[in-house]
């Protein structure tokens, strides 16, 4: 059980430095902290398999920005310091 309570603690830290980087670099767009947002995209746009039946369409695209490269390392750390009971 207390390996459960660590995976989602880990899962939630991670996911909030993401959420709470994209919300920064939002924010810092157009102002003076400009460079928080920049960042580039990767992955593959769109790919489309017509079997005549059944149509599949995959897509998986990344979005990393300049702010989540800083707040997911600081998540991370505070996911160490807090967690230590678990």
């Amino acid at each position: 059980m207390a390996g459960f309570k660590k995976t989602v603690a880990f899962i939630f830290f991670f996911a909030a430095g993401i959420v709470l980087g994209a919300f920064i670099s939002y924010l810092a767009d157009g102002s003076a902290l400009g460079w928080l947002a920049w960042g580039k995209e990767l992955g593959i746009e769109n790919i489309d398999l017509n079997l005549y039946i059944i149509r599949f369409s995959f897509g998986l695209m990344l979005n990393c920005t300049v702010a989540q490269l800083i707040t997911i390392p600081i998540m991370l750390i505070v996911y160490a310091k807090t967690c230590k009971s678990l």
